[in-house]
């Protein structure tokens, strides 16, 4: 195994991530096992599961060719309920009645395009050089921005309320749990399917894909 840290083995991990562990703790664990350096390139939810690719070794200096992809979700989504995280994780913020067949699609419609979307707080951006969830986590009142994404895809798979299953694909730096708080609702769980051209049918930890053949991929 090459020491810690190092220039190689270098290529491109496609990791389906389960519930529970840290995107972090992904890349901590392929860092261990090859001992190359390490990065993802779009963080994923703990709670959340699916697709995240993991760069190793030098590859890891290609990052912004991979961070900028869009990317496609599966979602169900509680639209009775706010809560303070946009996830089944956080506080329960308001209840409501949820809306009627026709009252969501109205909502959906009114989501897909270009669309400014109110970030979660608990979220990695930096709010005053800290980490808005590192702040969320300690109970400070936070008004977060929004940020504009590109809603490429929003359909309604299946309803039964007050449960909206969704399908959708992102633009880079879209949050899911920010379409679920506009539509009125969390997200119960949360799958990310593709980034880019890379499909989670395809992910094995095992596996690394040369940086030849990563790239090659863009293209396609």
């Amino acid at each position: 195994m090459a020491r810690k840290g190092a220039a190689t083995p270098s290529g491109l991990v496609l990791y389906d991530k389960p519930a529970g562990p840290s995107s972090f703790a992904i890349v901590r664990q392929l860092r261990e096992q090859t001992g190359a350096r390490a990065g993802h390139a779009g963080t994923l939810d703990p709670f959340a599961t699916g697709l995240l690719l993991v760069l190793l070794g030098s590859f890891t200096k290609e990052a912004r060719r991979f961070v900028g992809l869009s990317k496609r979700y599966d979602t169900a989504v509680d639209l009775s309920q706010l809560t303070s995280t946009g996830d089944p994780e956080g506080d329960v913020l308001e209840e409501h009645d949820p809306p009627s067949l026709l009252e969501l699609e109205a909502r959906l419609d009114a989501l897909r395009g270009e669309v400014d979307l109110k970030i979660p707080a608990a979220s990695a951006v930096k709010i005053g050089g800290e980490r808005a969830y590192k702040l969320h986590r300690r109970g400070i009142a936070l008004e977060m921005p929004t940020r504009r994404t590109t809603v490429y895809e929003l359909e309604l798979e299946e309803y039964a309320e007050p449960i909206a299953r969704l399908s959708m694909r992102l633009s880079s730096g879209g949050y899911v749990r920010a379409v679920a708080e506009a539509l009125g609702g969390h997200c119960v769980d949360l799958r990310r399917t593709t980034v880019g051209p890379f499909d989670v049918a395809e992910a094995d930890p095992e596996r690394m894909l040369p940086p030849e053949a990563a790239i090659s991929a863009l293209s396609q």
